[in-house]
């Protein structure tokens, strides 16, 4: 019998809490004296409303994670920041239809370095990593 890898369990599997209406219980009898009543303070219930759009993130097509993502990669030496981000979008392109790229900061050429690219959706939240 040959085990399945934890991808496999996760994209298979239902990882989600079911709505009910019963609270759940807690003994506090053996807390400490200030912490007795905590179970009457703290409302504990897995009520909520399931949205009928989306899905779990496990569950999520990879399509759905490179239209708002961000790829940190290490800039080697001689080409521009420009070049990297026209490199990565090519090579998204090749899989997905990849629109918009950009990245958070320019590292002059000659500079090695941490280098943010903003894809898709996520070119929208540059400036907010940018100092």
């Amino acid at each position: 019998m040959a085990s399945k890898s934890i991808a496999d369990i996760q994209h298979q599997g239902k990882f989600f809490v079911e709505p009910s209406t019963t609270a759940g219980k807690l003994n506090t009898a053996d807390w400490p004296l200030l912490l007795k009543n905590f179970d009457r303070l703290n409302i504990r219930s897995n009520h909520y409303t399931p949205i009928a759009a989306g899905c779990s993130p496990l569950q999520r097509p990879i399509e759905d994670y490179i239209k708002s993502g961000f790829i940190n990669l290490d800039k080697p030496v001689n080409p521009s920041s420009h070049e990297v981000v026209a490199w990565v979008k090519r090579i998204l392109c090749k899989a997905l239809p990849v629109s918009k790229t950009g990245h958070s900061g320019t590292l002059d050429p000659k500079v090695s370095g941490c280098l943010i690219v903003c894809i898709e959706r996520a070119t929208r939240l540059v400036k907010s990593h940018q100092l």
